[in-house]
């Protein structure tokens, strides 16, 4: 006889259980375990092909230019921000296949646009900072093509999902948002430094001059001093008879 057999476990309901019904529930649970993280992996993994995500430096006087080949009956969403540099603007134009302008907004900080593709083929968008003469700014901007794929093949059949189905959608619907959170925060916290950075360098500056005029000041004042308590010379001259 295996000693495994004379193991006695209490559950939690408090139903006894012996070894090895207790080693067939752990191989279950691990079983689920090790079938969850692969799927979570993958549904990863796959939404990352579904959007654009990019962070780049506009010179000033300068304009850059994105394409994305998209599909006709697409929904496509277009979110972008400035993060540093001027006044935080930014000129942003969307065109379809054609050349047809879908989008268009001058100086603006950040704005989020929806559309539906009409057509099959390569859109543009593109940023502008042709309106800056001598500042360059930092363009934070997110293009997402499609809707996301579903968790599973059959995620929206009649019958209702199992309870590991729902918890893996919970999980992976708590992970987009969480995503999305650090995305926010992340932006908020690089515009924050920026205008920190740039609050730190005036500081520096003014306290630079403040300290220049307070020596021209100070030795101004001493030599105007000196000029009261100075012994003025006098030359008598006589005349002769």
């Amino acid at each position: 006889m295996y000693v495994a057999s004379l193991i006695r476990v209490t559950h939690s309901s408090g139903v006894w259980i012996t070894g090895p019904q207790f080693l067939k529930m752990r191989r279950a649970r691990r079983a689920q375990v090790h079938l969850l993280v692969p799927v979570l992996w993958a549904q990863l993994l796959c939404g990352s092909v579904w959007g654009s995500e990019l962070t780049f430096e506009l010179p000033d006087n300068a304009k850059q230019c994105f394409y994305e080949d998209i599909i006709v009956g697409t929904k496509c969403t277009l979110e972008f921000q400035v993060v540093t540099g001027g006044h935080y603007d930014v000129d942003c134009r969307l065109e379809d296949p054609d050349g047809t302008v879908l989008y268009k907004e001058m100086k603006k900080q950040y704005d989020s646009f929806t559309f539906t593709a009409s057509k099959n083929g390569t859109y543009k968008f593109c940023f502008s900072n042709e309106f800056s003469t001598f500042t360059h700014k930092t363009v934070y901007f997110d293009f997402q093509v499609g809707e996301d794929p579903p968790l599973f093949p059959n995620e929206n059949r009649v019958t209702a999902l199992t309870q590991m189905e729902s918890a893996c959608v919970s999980i992976h619907e708590a992970l987009k948002s969480v995503i999305d959170y650090q995305t926010h925060f992340r932006l908020r916290e690089a515009q924050g430094r920026s205008r920190a950075e740039d609050l730190n360098t005036r500081v520096a500056f003014w306290s630079i001059g403040e300290a220049f005029i307070l020596l021209v000041v100070s030795i101004s004042q001493v030599v105007l001093l000196r000029s009261f308590f100075s012994d003025k010379k006098t030359t008598t001259t006589r005349v002769g008879s």
